[in-house]
């Protein structure tokens, strides 16, 4: 396999996709070595065909707001590779929202399912609409119109789609509401990340960051290390960092920043469970500001505007909010300032320079969101077992279960990036593991 080869011809078909094209290279720059050494993946131009989606569906979505004026959105639901089994992924809400964006999302949730060990394939879908200042009945009226269009493509043993950026456990509902009543299907597993009361998993809204946070404990256990005293920045305060901050603490690391698009909150003291109790709140407002968490806590917290969490000292690094969203700069600051760990917690949320910078410390620990974030898919395979079989596990049960699949995980990477001078390389190691068991099932499935 020439990797630049098939990067020059993906740019000249995709002009522009530079988030989809990011995550490709990476991918590829990792596997090239292995890719190579199995001619029968190049005879059946396995990756020319992995890199490209098996379907997109492209779809505007019309609503009303309260004021009674009509709305347009473009909408889009990409069902990336069934290899292993049922297109699986989120739905991201956001006014950024676009092809490129959804590409790379649905790529990457390719391998992250296949670390899983569970037989789910990738996928990705959502919408340029803008929930952030949008009543109760605008989200239900807009999700509702967009099941209207989506619902004939997707079920439980076809695509499964789950929650991400601007969609959690309300929209959900709003969303296989409108499925029900449309398809006259009244099983629950169509979608995951559901209530407690109609099909949900339990531990399902924390378990992306329950998940990070225990493949992070391995990380620095296999390291010589621990994360109980450890220092923890975090960005966001949506879902994903909610859990992370939860699970952290739990552990016995103190939280020292979450951040959100108006800046940073310090909290010097560590967070406690009654701000973390706060973070609910605070995404559940619409408002997407984190200066809440200071106003609300002024002698605990301390806000400042136009600062990312990067700026305040810490041991540990979790990038949990969106993509690119630490760049160069932030990664020489975290290093300047002492950190020692960075495990990416959203989806490719290091720029491609900052996870080189990082790559090239002596002693500095970098995780991929492929590996690091897959607890939240990993408990939404779990919710569909349950689903399947018509019964609700224990918090027990599901946690043991998802402490397991990241163990698992964890282990795949160190097999696949160990590296003759004894270190880990956690990006190879997972794109190489996620590579191979896709690879190899689409092999074994002929040319299709």
């Amino acid at each position: 396999m020439k990797a630049k080869k098939i990067m020059t011809s993906l740019k000249a078909k995709h002009p522009g996709e530079s988030e989809f094209l990011q995550a490709v290279q990476e991918v590829l720059e990792s596997i090239e070595e292995v890719y190579n050494q199995h001619p029968e993946f190049e005879k059946a131009k396995i990756v020319e065909r992995m890199v490209e989606p098996d379907r997109i569906y492209t779809f505007r979505i019309v609503w009303v707001d309260d004021k009674g004026q009509v709305n347009v959105n473009l909408a889009y639901r990409v069902q990336f590779n069934s290899a292993i089994g049922p297109y699986k992924g989120g739905l991201r809400f956001h006014k950024a929202v676009n092809l490129s964006m959804l590409k790379f999302l649905g790529f990457e949730q390719t391998f992250k399912n296949a670390l899983t060990t569970l037989p789910m394939g990738g996928g990705k879908g959502g919408s340029d609409f803008d929930p952030v200042g949008k009543s109760n009945d605008e989200i239900m009226r807009f999700c509702q119109a967009f099941m209207y269009e989506l619902w004939r493509n997707i079920g439980p043993d076809t695509d499964v789609p789950a929650g991400d950026v601007g969609v959690g456990g309300r929209e959900i509902g709003y969303l296989c509401g409108m499925y029900k009543k449309l398809a006259r299907e009244y099983n629950t597993g169509v979608l995951t990340g559901k209530g407690m009361t109609w099909g949900g998993s339990i531990l399902r809204p924390e378990a992306t960051g329950f998940g990070a946070l225990y493949f992070t404990n391995h990380v620095l256990e296999t390291n010589g290390d621990k994360l109980a005293g450890k220092t923890v920045a975090l960005s966001g305060f949506g879902n994903v960092a909610w859990g992370a901050a939860t699970k952290a603490k739990q552990l016995g690391a103190k939280v020292v920043a979450i951040s959100g698009p108006d800046g940073v909150c310090e909290i010097p003291g560590g967070i406690t469970d009654e701000m973390i109790d706060y973070m609910l709140d605070m995404r559940a407002s619409n408002r997407n500001k984190v200066e809440d968490m200071a106003t609300k806590f002024p002698g605990a917290a301390k806000f400042t505007a136009g600062k990312k969490s990067w700026s305040v000292k810490c041991d540990i690094a979790l990038p949990s909010a969106f993509q690119n969203e630490l760049s160069l700069a932030d990664a020489q600051e975290l290093v300047k300032n002492g950190t020692k760990y960075c495990c990416e917690i959203s989806n490719m949320g290091c720029q491609a320079e900052a996870i080189h910078f990082f790559q090239s410390q002596k002693g500095f620990i970098f995780a991929p969101g492929k590996a690091v974030n897959a607890g939240g898919v990993a408990t939404s395979g779990l919710e569909m077992t349950q689903n399947a079989e018509h019964i609700s596990w224990t918090p027990a049960e599901v946690d043991e279960r998802l402490h397991h699949i990241m163990e698992s995980i964890h282990e795949q990477c160190v097999k696949f990036g160990k590296q003759a001078d004894g270190t880990i390389d956690y990006v190879k190691g997972a794109n190489i593991a996620g590579f191979m068991k896709v690879a190899t099932a689409m092999l074994e499935q002929g040319i299709i």
